[in-house]
């Protein structure tokens, strides 16, 4: 099995720099739409063969060196009882937010294995097919990044309803956030027992807090996270999306590997955070849309200034935007492993 991916979690020595690419199990691939095509989003998500295949076509195609599980950050509060949908242009809805004392005591942390089993099933599947081939990451989405969901009710321009929960009712807010990281270490622990080789949470909201307050009500949460995941022996993966400013708080989370997004120079990262984390990044998405000369300078450059790092694995700073061309994806994959080929 190609083990570049784990090795270099961990800071050990390795044959070229691998390489992952957050969605890179989605829309901008032309077989991911043969597969779509046959359902909705939640469908998708919750048939364990289709939910494969997919995770697997970019392993296919780009020859990256680690899968990503297929699923979506919001199963978890859809296991926890809200109501959950999709609409094509306004991505997720989750109509009935949480507002008030009685939203919270609604809300259950579920047993994973009964009400996440089809991710568990996924997982099973794919450690069969990708045997011999590359590691399998599972994730979940990090308990802030969650709650603004589930307080919102969808996606958000200024995130009014969580942070005024947090101010002005802090107990409500931590009553929630609590409900929301049990959920979120049993998932990922059953995600564990299930196969995944390594595990990512994504805090894809964390860049609207203040340092203070991510201080306060999301990095607490996160550390739960990870100290509770530690003994099972997986490396695990912090990403705070726009969360250069909070850099030197989350290397206090205990992740193994902080993801980056483009917003800070690589090499300013591996000074602020030393030699004993693996980092983890930070191509902007939309640089795959630059001629190729000059993406390939940009790919230089993020390697050489990475050198200095524990551990290296390449990365987009966000997800893989569906307008991408494809072969595009392809020469970023191609032109890591050809530069830092050891």
């Amino acid at each position: 099995m190609n083990t570049n991916f784990l090795r270099a979690c961990k800071g050990e020595a390795v044959d070229h720099t691998p390489i992952w690419i957050m969605r890179q199990a989605g829309r901008y691939l032309p077989q991911y739409h043969d597969v779509r095509g046959k359902g909705t989003f939640l469908e998708l998500c919750k048939n364990p063969e289709r939910a494969a295949e997919v995770t697997i076509q970019p392993i296919d195609f780009l020859d990256v060196d680690a899968a990503i599980l297929f699923s979506d950050i919001l199963v978890t509060p859809e296991a926890m009882g809200m109501h959950l949908v999709f609409e094509e242009k306004r991505g997720p809805i989750l109509p009935e937010p949480i507002r008030t004392k009685a939203d919270v005591d609604k809300l259950i942390v579920p047993d994973p294995v009964d009400k996440l089993g089809y991710v568990m099933d996924t997982i099973r599947l794919l450690r069969k097919e990708l045997e011999g081939r590359v590691p399998l990451i599972g994730f979940c989405g990090a308990p802030f990044t969650l709650a603004t969901y589930m307080v919102e009710g969808g996606s958000s321009k200024n995130y009014f309803n969580t942070k005024n929960m947090m101010y002005s009712a802090p107990a409500l807010y931590g009553a929630m956030m609590d409900k929301v990281t049990e959920c979120c270490i049993s998932y990922l622990q059953a995600q564990v027992e299930a196969g995944a080789q390594a595990l990512q949470v994504f805090d894809s909201w964390a860049g609207v807090l203040a340092p203070c307050d991510f201080a306060e009500f999301a990095l607490p949460y996160v550390k739960r996270i990870i100290d509770a995941l530690k003994p099972f022996g997986v490396p695990l993966i912090y990403f705070a999306n726009n969360g250069a400013t909070l850099l030197d708080q989350s290397m206090t989370c205990g992740a193994d590997v902080l993801g980056l997004d483009w917003r800070i120079n690589i090499e300013d990262a591996v000074k602020i955070v030393g030699p004993d984390i693996a980092l983890q990044g930070n191509l902007d998405p939309i640089a795959l849309f630059l001629p190729e000369d000059k993406l390939e300078k940009r790919i230089a450059r993020i390697l050489d200034g990475a050198k200095g790092a524990k551990g290296h694995i390449f990365n987009l700073g966000h997800g893989i935007i569906p307008e991408t061309d494809p072969a595009k994806a392809k020469f970023v994959v191609e032109t890591v492993h050809r530069l830092s080929k050891r």
